[in-house]
C-alpha cells in the first residue's frame, strides 16, 4: 500500500514552534502541506506575512497553507499530529469525528500519557479507532528543523514499507529520516529522555559539575535501556537516533525545555514556577514511567527521584542525597 502513494500532500496538526517546523520540512521536500492551527492569530499571520509566531524569523513557502477546518485535512496522504502528549487524545478525537481514518497519523509528541500511562501510538488507535499510527522522535530542535539545519531523527511504523515511504517521503537535504518497525522502541526512548533531562538539569542547576552530569545521564540511560526492554522495545533502537541520540542532545542543552525546567529546579524554583510557562513533557511523563517501570519490577531510581520533586515529596538536595546512598553494586 504505502510504496504505491507519492505522499505528495502533508497536513499537520498542530502550529507550535515544533509543528511549524515539521510543516517546513515537508514542504523542502517538496510536499503540499496544510497546516491546521486552533488560533485565528497564527493563521493570520502565516497567510499574511508567511511568519509563524511561534517560529518567528523563518519565512514560510507558498507550499505551506494555514488553516482552521479540519475537513481541509481530507485530502491530505499523510498527517503529523505535532501536539503535546497530554492533548494528543482530544486532538485525535476531533479528528476522528471529521475524517475517515484512511491515511497514516504521524505522532511528533514525546512522552507517556499520564491518564492512562499508555504510549502515544496507542493513544492515536484508542482515540482514532482504525487509524494507522505511527512516531517521530530523535533529537531535534524545532529552531534547527526550521532553519534548515543538518537534523536526523527516526520515523517508525508497524509495517516497515509504510517506515520507509513515509521517511523518503519527508526527508530532505536537511533533515534525514531513518525508518524503523520498532514503535515502542522509538517512543520509549522520546519518552523516557525527557525524564533524564529534566534530572541532568537538577545537576546543573545544583552545581553538581559536569562528571555528576555524565554519571546521572550514563545511569539514567542505564534505567531507559531496562524499561524499554521490558516494554518490547528493541535494545538497539534505544542505541539510535531516538534513545541515545536524543538523551545526549537533550541532557546537554539549555533549548531543551525538560532540562531548563530541570535546571531551575536545582536553582530553587518550586515545581509550579519551574516550567515558566512552557511546556516540560518530562514532569507528565516522570509519574507515568514510574508507575509503569514499578509494574514490570523495573529499578528506575534516577526517574523516581525526579517524580518526587515534580510532586513536591522531597526537595532536589535530599533526592540526591538519597541517589547517592544507594548500596553500592557492580555495574
Amino acid at each position: 500500500m504505502s510504496s504505491r502513494i507519492a505522499y505528495s500532500s502533508i497536513g499537520v496538526v498542530g502550529a507550535g514552534a515544533y509543528g511549524t517546523a515539521l510543516a517546513l520540512a515537508a514542504a523542502r521536500a517538496g510536499r503540499k502541506v496544510r497546516l491546521w492551527a486552533r488560533d485565528a492569530t497564527t493563521i493570520e499571520a502565516v497567510e499574511q506575512t508567511r511568519q509563524a509566531p511561534r517560529l518567528p524569523g523563518i519565512d514560510l513557502p507558498d507550499s505551506i497553507r494555514a488553516t482552521s477546518s479540519l475537513v481541509v485535512l481530507a485530502d491530505c496522504d499523510a498527517l503529523i499530529v505535532a501536539v503535546p502528549t497530554q492533548a494528543l487524545r482530544s486532538a485525535c478525537e476531533g479528528l476522528a469525528g471529521t475524517l475517515p481514518p484512511r491515511v497514516p497519523v504521524i505522532s511528533a509528541a514525546k512522552g507517556i500519557e499520564q491518564a492512562s500511562g499508555r504510549f502515544v501510538t496507542e493513544v492515536i488507535e484508542q482515540a482514532w479507532p482504525g487509524a494507522t499510527a505511527a512516531i517521530l522522535s530523535g533529537p531535534s530542535f524545532a529552531a534547527d528543523i526550521g532553519r534548515g539545519l543538518p537534523t536526523a531523527v527516526t520515523l517508525a511504523a508497524a509495517d516497515p514499507d509504510l517506515a520507509q515511504a513515509l521517511a523518503e517521503a519527508l526527508s530532505s537535504s536537511a533533515l534525514r529520516i531513518y525508518h524503523s518497525a520498532d514503535i515502542r522502541g522509538v517512543e520509549i526512548g522520546g519518552a523516557a529522555k525527557n525524564v533524564l533531562a529534566i534530572a541532568a538539569g537538577i545537576a546543573v542547576g545544583l552545581g553538581l559539575g559536569e562528571s555528576a552530569r555524565a554519571a546521572l545521564v550514563a545511569r539514567g540511560f542505564a534505567e531507559l535501556r531496562r524499561f524499554g526492554e521490558a516494554y518490547g522495545a528493541d535494545p538497539e533502537t534505544l542505541m539510535g537516533l531516538s534513545g541515545l541520540g536524543d538523551v545526549v542532545l537533550s541532557c546537554a542543552s539549555p533549548q531543551s525545555r525538560n532540562f531548563s525546567y530541570g535546571l531551575a529546579l536545582g536553582q530553587g524554583k518550586k515545581p509550579a514556577e519551574a516550567a515558566g510557562g512552557k511546556l516540560a513533557e518530562g514532569a507528565f511523563t516522570a509519574p507515568a514511567l514510574v508507575e509503569m517501570a514499578r509494574a514490570k519490577q523495573v529499578e528506575t531510581p534516577i526517574a523516581e527521584a525526579v517524580a518526587a520533586v515534580i510532586a513536591g515529596h522531597v526537595g532536589v538536595h535530599d533526592a540526591v542525597a538519597a541517589l547517592l546512598a544507594r548500596p553500592i553494586r557492580a555495574e
